[in-house]
């Protein structure tokens, strides 16, 4: 027992690294472009951009709720990935980043917005 207690207490007193910010999501940088599609039922959204450095990861469009009256037929993405740990070495400098999303199409939907830390675009749903 008190082996157990003795290890306990040496691995309580072990550096923990910090893992808050694993896994936080941050706008990329800029939005290059966008393609809408529609086939049986479903709706795939690419979009290309740019980060400001190497070291980013798991890039994505994330479905924001809009509460904007003139977004009733509009889908809003954000364009988002996760930023490289300040402690990684990193090449500084915009490096290209792709993102794609297949969603259940809504009725009434026409168009598909991004929005990017810099811009947004917005683009028709091919069909």
């Amino acid at each position: 027992m008190r082996g157990i207690s003795l290890l306990m207490a040496v691995l309580l007193a072990l550096p923990v690294p910090a893992f808050a910010a694993i896994g936080v999501e941050k706008p990329v940088s800029r939005i290059d472009g966008l393609m809408a599609t529609e086939k049986g039922g479903r709706l795939t959204v690419q979009a290309k951009g740019a980060v400001p450095s190497g070291g980013w990861k798991h890039a994505a469009l994330k479905p924001r709720k809009s509460a904007a009256p003139g977004d009733a037929h509009v889908l809003v993405l954000d364009f988002v990935a996760e930023p490289p740990q300040p402690s990684d070495a990193v090449i500084p400098g915009l490096l290209p980043v792709t993102a794609a999303i297949t969603l259940k199409a809504r009725k009434g939907t026409v168009s598909v917005r991004a929005v990017s830390a810099a811009n947004e675009i917005t683009t028709q749903i091919l069909r």
